[in-house]
């Protein structure tokens, strides 16, 4: 077998329709209060430019540190989140498709360490953020709340 080597650095993105304007998918991830209902189960504020946040999954016993980079209402979100000495960043776009529904694109980048470890990260952190998807998209257009982020990696 050839030794396999990454060519540039690797980028994690997942996406969906979600059959809601962009503004109400936008504000689902701007507003904890929302957020909470589909992602991590607590937040420690709105996702504004400069904000620092903490965001605990207690489910899982874990929290991290958020920095807002940009906001674009009803368009965009890009923040920072890690550990602080590697921080990998994330944007997410909402993009307006036709019978008021939404396009929800979720980019992560900056993953460091082997092609082993970033290709591991990236397979995790795509399988997240769908399962994120999956559970945003039952709740804005079924008012489900599925609990699925929490039964994605079961302790």
């Amino acid at each position: 077998m050839q030794p396999l080597a990454l060519t540039r650095p690797p980028a994690a993105t997942a996406s969906m329709i979600v059959r809601r304007p962009p503004r109400e998918v936008f504000e689902a991830f701007a507003d904890p209060a929302v957020t909470t209902r589909f992602w991590y189960s607590a937040g420690s504020g709105r996702m504004e430019p400069g904000a620092e946040l903490r965001w605990e999954w207690s489910f899982y016993g874990v929290s991290v540190q958020v920095r807002v980079e940009a906001v674009e209402a009803g368009r965009l979100i890009r923040f920072t989140w890690g550990n602080y000495d590697r921080p990998t960043l994330v944007e997410l776009t909402f993009t307006p498709r036709p019978g008021d529904a939404t396009h929800v694109e979720v980019t992560e980048t900056g993953f460091e360490g082997s092609g082993d470890d970033a290709v591991r990260w990236v397979n995790d952190t795509v399988g997240g953020f769908s399962t994120v998807l999956c559970a945003l998209k039952a709740l804005l257009e079924h008012g489900i709340e599925l609990g699925a982020v929490a039964d994605h990696h079961p302790v």
